[in-house]
């Protein structure tokens, strides 16, 4: 999940928003929506103007997983997984000579494999911002460190240099900060192994579940997106049972980390909602009515066509559909958010409570309800404890 562009339209969509969103804290308009069902979960983040969501969202979903087994709250270091990413993905791009993705973008599992390699620490002792900004902004750190390895690949010594790591390591350090070695939290000393090792993290209490056609079911996979250039493998099952699995969950108090294409037009965020609406023609048109229709952008014809004053009519979503999307592009690997319950609208379609990683300035301070049908259709992924998922399921996994 590389959710750069989206977070840095959001922002700039904030700024013209802000005091709308701020004066209707309420229900969007035509939207109105009854919580169901709500799990706690830590206070909402900001990611800023860096493409960090798969950490936030997921690191979230971990926080809450340790709110849900009665342990006190925590605010883990989103930038301390971050570096260490960066630091496996750059001995990986080299290793490749440049041939596999190198972007801030990456996936839920890289959170795991990070903790269980490096550890982890709380926020309050790595916040990340070592360079006279109190928000993250990584365009430049992103633009440096993607210089540094393309050199390195170049390699006009022929040969790589020893030292080619520790200085790819030093801009890290410069940026985000040194990790300490040892640190002290609530009155305990740590290492950030020690650390990761006293909240009882490990990966091989959570499963990695998608859901495509183009690889046999009940079996894994490395999901073929750019962002994961870990390779990290996905249990593949069918979509029924992958809805099935979320709702189970919610059910008994797991919340979900969920990756997903949010570029869709039914994804308005700002308005608090995410749906699949009935496709629109705008049929019928004659003279300059015509004239002005074709001059339109294709956001500005969006915009014509759905109103969303009320709830829309939704598309019929089913796993070829689905497919059809992944295959085409059209569903791609944006965003990484969190499932924190259920609602439904006023007509008793059923959404999702989802809580991102934008900062608080939005109708819902933060979250907002994706659609049972949007889910269906634009997951790429999600993650849960292996305890949410139904036993049934995970014996055709072979994982029971």
């Amino acid at each position: 999940m590389n959710c750069k562009f989206f977070t840095i339209a959001c922002a700039l969509l904030s700024m013209s928003f802000c005091s709308w969103a701020n004066e209707n804290k309420t229900d969007s308009v035509g939207y109105q929506f009854t919580v169901t069902k709500e799990l706690n979960t830590n206070p909402v983040k900001d990611q800023s103007r860096s493409g960090t969501c798969w950490s936030f969202s997921t690191l979230s979903f971990i926080e809450d997983d340790l709110l849900r087994q009665g342990k006190p709250a925590v605010d883990l270091s989103e930038m301390f997984i971050v570096r260490n990413d960066y630091i496996e993905k750059a001995i990986k791009y080299v290793r490749m000579h440049g041939d596999i993705a190198f972007s801030a973008g990456g996936s839920a599992y890289d959170v795991l494999y990070i903790i269980d390699k490096y550890g982890i620490v709380p926020e309050e002792v790595y916040t990340g911002l070592n360079y006279g900004t109190d928000k993250h902004q990584h365009g430049e750190l992103d633009a440096i460190l993607k210089g540094y390895v393309d050199a390195i690949i170049a390699n006009p010594n022929k040969k790589l240099s020893t030292a080619w790591l520790d200085g790819f390591k030093a801009v890290l350090d410069t940026y985000l900060g040194k990790v300490p070695e040892k640190f002290t939290y609530n009155g305990v000393e740590y290492t950030p192994q020690s650390f990761a090792k006293s909240l009882s993290i490990k990966a091989s209490d959570y499963v990695p579940l998608t859901s495509f056609t183009h690889h046999d079911f009940y079996k894994p996979f490395a999901i073929e997106v750019p962002d994961n250039w870990l390779w990290s493998e996905y249990y593949n099952i069918p979509l029924n049972e992958l809805m099935e699995t979320i709702d189970y969950a919610i059910d008994k108090g797991f919340t979900v980390m969920w990756a997903s294409d949010v570029s869709e037009k039914g994804f308005q965020y700002l308005k608090g909602f995410a749906v699949v609406p009935v496709e629109k023609k705008n049929e019928n048109l004659s003279g300059t009515e015509l004239a002005r229709w074709v001059k339109l952008s294709k956001s500005e014809k969006e915009g014509e066509l759905y109103k969303f004053e009320e709830p829309e009519e939704e598309q019929y979503i089913d796993q070829k559909l689905r497919q059809e999307a992944f295959d085409n592009y059209e569903t791609t690997d944006d965003h990484g958010m969190v499932f924190v319950g259920t609602a439904v609208d006023q007509n008793g379609t059923k959404y999702y409570k989802v809580k991102n990683s934008w900062g608080t300035e939005q109708i819902y301070g933060g979250f907002f309800y994706a659609s049972e049908a949007f889910v269906k259709y634009k997951t790429m992924d999600i993650l849960v404890h292996k305890d949410a998922v139904p036993v049934k399921i995970l014996k055709k996994l072979h994982l029971k």
